[in-house]
């Protein structure tokens, strides 16, 4: 087998991740249940495990020479390169595809075959990563990086086991079926909950905190590095029972029996659990059934449904990035519980609640958490101010306005605002030496050379001849992400009108919009001396809320040093990320109050960032139940800002646009 051949760091050799293991196992049992999503911290064995699981893969019978491995005992009757009548059988190892970061749309799917094209005019197909990972694993590392679309495209196949492709003149579906593998770090940003959905199962691994268990790990990983023949001949016996195990589990999947009670249960956790749609429960029946097979069972059970359902169901609750994903497991482990069947010798279930002094209702008396957010909260009086260093904490999120950068600038993918990007709609061909253009567009070329074809002179093949300025690049035109840039006021003037917590509530609500649209935050807070950058850059909006709600307020207002401080990040980020533009989104009432001349110093750090070409948006916290000075109104006049009051963020009467100066 594969196993024995294999130089990969053994599977049975990774210590304390029985859950990915397991999901991974299940996965490559039962494709169809749609993929493992790992998610975790940097050095937890995620890729390791990964590469390790196609060593372990029996090996699969191909057609020989088919480019889409076709099995010879039941060829795909649409294969492009078929029919297969009188095929030739040739067994080789799993294949494991990695997919990089920055694979282009025609690597993933295929594209035409430029050579045959350009030499004699014949349009064919030329694979694509699709097609190499049929029958084996797709790696794909960093997944929440990629484009939105591809992220779509290699869904959509894991679920259907087929890939669609259309491009010029082409239309191929041929078989894509698959054990699809993402891993990430949630640090790096998140995926959008319509694709985090497709995923069939969800494992979130983290490091042990365990003493022994670390112990190990770092055992076993010296043991290969200094042998790894002699760590592969140690686990080789456990690996040989692994495979097994998987054959063994493939062969037993089609008999085992779902019975109705199981899809009962399925239904009232997924409805329990408040999971939308019913890709849910589809899903957590298909991993169930799979753990029984793997288990040797030919019916499945209640411990199989308990370990389908917390494999396939946390990632699918309907939720914001802002919950705890412990609260959610504890959650379902409750649901799990409440709709567990019930055991012989369990006892009968109490009867209707008498509404005693335990119950926790009404008459308990208990003072209401603060900042819940309920009917019953009551703010203190402007005069009251919270004890110096206490943070005050953010509200329920509302649906904020979207702010965005005008401009034709090139940018990066993402879903804010508009501009030339790597993907997106084709606008038009451009010279090869036109840094706007992306990739190659076969059309464009092929129309730029038509017109010199006569005094050319055609190939005795017919072959076009081709010219060093006939080659095109496509301009696209599409949505960017932009690196958006939260300046919070947090000192004293903020903390005593109690005006932090409607501050902290609109900068969430702009972080889930930030989240929505696959941009890059950052947050810098000022307040006494200076100013902090509380989190660098960082594509994690969800780490942004936790480092955002621990800052207290309190001390004077150095709204110089802030503008500075931010202004150099902004630069500093350009020169790492030059097509990400910048949106600074600064929260304060204006004021400047820490050093001398403090007024002044502002508004020349203001011109200064305006001077850079750095787009803002000023929201005026100023408090509305006082004597208003207008001070943030002339600060973004300063900056060459938009300017909206804090009340106006979620009214969407107002544009919201930034209009990026100096872009042609």
């Amino acid at each position: 087998m594969s196993a024995m051949v294999s130089s990969e760091f053994p599977f049975t050799a990774v210590v304390g991740m029985d859950d990915l293991g397991l999901a991974l196992c299940l996965s490559a049992v039962s494709p169809g249940i749609g993929g493992v999503l790992v998610r975790g911290e940097k050095g937890t064995a995620k890729s390791t495990m990964v590469r390790a699981l196609a060593a372990v893969l029996p090996p699969v019978s191909v057609v020989e020479g088919c480019r889409f491995s076709c099995d010879p005992q039941a060829p795909d009757a649409g294969c492009p390169d078929g029919p297969h009548s009188d095929a030739v059988s040739l067994e080789r190892p799993v294949r494991l595809v990695e997919l990089p970061v920055g694979a282009s749309e025609d690597r993933v799917v295929g594209s035409l075959h430029l050579d045959r094209l350009l030499a004699t005019g014949e349009v064919a197909f030329d694979p694509g990563l699709l097609a190499q990972a049929h029958r084996g694993v797709l790696y794909v590392d960093e997944v929440n990086l990629l484009p939105d679309h591809l992220v779509d495209t290699l869904l959509d196949s894991a679920a259907m086991g087929r890939a669609r492709v259309e491009r010029e003149g082409v239309s191929i579906i041929h078989a894509a079926r698959f054990v699809l593998v993402g891993t990430m770090n949630p640090e790096e940003g998140e995926l959008r909950p319509q694709l985090l959905d497709r995923f069939g199962l969800t494992v979130d691994v983290a490091a042990s905190r365990e003493p022994a268990t670390r112990v190990e790990v770092v055992r076993r990983r010296l043991a290969y590095e200094a042998d790894p023949s002699a760590l592969l001949a140690r686990f080789a016996d456990d690996e040989a029972v692994l495979a097994q195990r998987i054959r063994a589990a493939e062969g037993r999947l089609a008999a085992v029996t779902l019975p109705d009670e199981s899809v009962l249960q399925i239904a009232e956790i997924c409805a329990a659990f408040d999971v939308d749609g019913m890709r849910g429960d589809l899903v957590t029946a298909r991993t169930a059934i799979a753990h029984a097979a793997w288990c040797g069972r030919d019916v499945v059970t209640e411990e199989d449904v308990r370990v389908a359902a917390r494999l396939a169901l946390p990632h699918r609750r309907r939720r914001n990035p802002f919950d705890s994903p412990d609260a959610a497991n504890q959650q379902l482990e409750d649901i799990l519980d409440e709709h567990a069947p019930p055991q012989e010798g369990d006892p009968e279930p109490d009867g209707p609640d008498d509404g005693g002094p335990d119950d926790g209702g009404p008459d308990d008396g208990g003072p209401d958490d603060a900042g819940s957010g309920g009917e019953d909260d009551r703010e203190a009086p402007d005069s009251s101010s919270s004890p110096p260093g206490t943070p005050e904490r953010a509200g329920t999120p509302f649906g904020a306005r979207l702010l965005k950068v005008h401009g034709s600038a090139r940018g990066v993918a993402g879903r804010r605002s508009s501009a030339q990007t790597r993907v997106g709609r084709h606008l038009r061909g451009v010279p090869v030496d036109d840094e706007r253009g992306q990739g190659l567009s076969v059309t464009a070329t092929i129309h730029a050379a038509t017109p010199a074809q006569s005094g050319r002179g055609r190939s005795a093949g017919g072959a076009m001849r081709l010219a060093p300025d006939d080659i095109r690049r496509s301009l696209r035109h599409g949505k960017e992400g932009n690196l958006v840039v939260f300046v919070v006021d947090t000192s004293g003037s903020m903390g005593a009108t109690k005006r932090m917590r409607e501050v902290k509530t609109a900068v969430v609500s702009l972080l889930l919009d930030a989240y929505q649209r696959r941009d890059k935050v950052a947050v810098v807070t000022f307040a006494g001396p200076g100013a902090t950058l509380v989190l660098p850059p960082t594509g994690s909006v969800e780490l942004a809320e936790r480092r955002l709600s621990d800052v207290a307020t309190g001390g004077r207002t150095p709204l110089a040093e802030a503008l500075a401080t931010t202004g150099a990040l902004v630069l500093r980020e350009r020169g790492r990320e030059p097509h990400r533009r910048a949106l600074v989104v600064l929260l304060t009432d204006g004021r400047a109050t820490y050093g001398g001349d403090a007024v002044r110093r502002a508004l020349s750090a203001a011109a200064h960032v305006a001077a850079q070409d750095i787009s803002s948006v000023v929201i005026d916290c100023e408090n509305p139940r006082g004597i208003r000075l207008g001070l943030a109104r002339d600060l973004a006049g300063a900056l060459k800002a938009e300017y909206l009051d804090l009340g106006e963020l979620a009214a969407g009467t107002l544009s919201g646009v930034v209009r990026e100066r100096g872009v042609a």
